[in-house]
């Protein structure tokens, strides 16, 4: 029988130069939900995301990760990344040289080699990413592009989620996608992951701001204070963030 958990974290405390960041996170998620992660600067928010992807960076002290049952906390970024786990960064990188198209089809292919699964041809993959950005609402013209260079904010963050369609993770992990963005720009790519979203996929929305979840509904909020988890609550957990900020919790 299928563990109906996608994602469970046991009591995960992890380092970054000998300073402890994570002081014991539990969170359990199952398939086709979505959990937002809300916190102060400095919470450990971003760190969460990065150990879950096996940040080099970082060191987990004690704690397990669990995805789909097999513990991974051993797993390299790229092997999680081939079971499905994917992570949509904050600041998007610039690879100047390498064209959108190229990087997609790179990545694309590595994941199914990983699996067993044939490598597709550029035609072969064309016809699969013409679908994804239709999903996105993207241009063909961002193919010819160098990744990321020279893109506006909204534009990184869209391509983070065309990244997001095209690679089909099980489980994405989305740090601070809504920063920098006007609303037009927050619409859309909103409307990009709802369609990518179904039941046997999962997502963590790391922010700090309620009006991302007005448009990317999660099941459930969760708080983190200090390392860890202090408050769990259902979507209108966020409008109390809102109205009260974050020392009420304090109490």
């Amino acid at each position: 029988m299928t563990n109906e958990f996608i994602l469970e974290i046991e009591d995960l405390k992890a380092n970054i130069n000998d300073i402890e960041i994570l002081k014991g996170i539990n969170l359990k998620i199952k398939r086709g939900e979505i959990h937002a992660i809300m916190g102060p600067n400095g919470s450990g928010k971003s760190t969460l995301s990065k150990v879950l992807t096996g940040h080099p960076a970082y060191e987990v002290t004690e704690g397990e990760i669990k995805f789909n049952s097999q513990v991974i906390n051993e797993l390299s970024p790229e092997e999680r990344s081939h079971l499905g786990i994917f992570l949509a960064f904050q600041y998007p990188v610039e690879i100047p040289g390498v064209s959108n198209e190229e990087f997609l089809r790179l990545a694309y292919n590595l994941k199914r080699k990983a699996n067993n699964l044939e490598e597709l041809d550029p035609i072969q993959f064309f016809d699969i990413l013409q679908q994804k950005l239709k999903v996105v609402g993207m241009s063909t013209s961002f193919l010819n592009r160098n990744v990321n260079e020279g893109f506006s904010g909204g534009e990184k963050k869209r391509n983070e989620i065309l990244q997001m369609a095209i690679l089909d993770s099980s489980l994405s992990i989305l740090d601070e996608t809504d920063s920098g963005l006007d609303i037009d720009a927050l619409r859309t790519l909103s409307e990009g992951i709802n369609k990518i979203m179904n039941k046997d996929k999962s997502i963590i929305l790391i922010t700090h701001y309620q009006r991302l979840l007005d448009y990317i509904k999660p099941d459930y909020i969760h708080i983190i204070q200090e390392g860890k988890i202090i408050k769990t609550g259902d979507a209108s957990l966020a409008k109390v963030l809102e109205e009260k900020g974050y020392e009420w919790l304090k109490d």
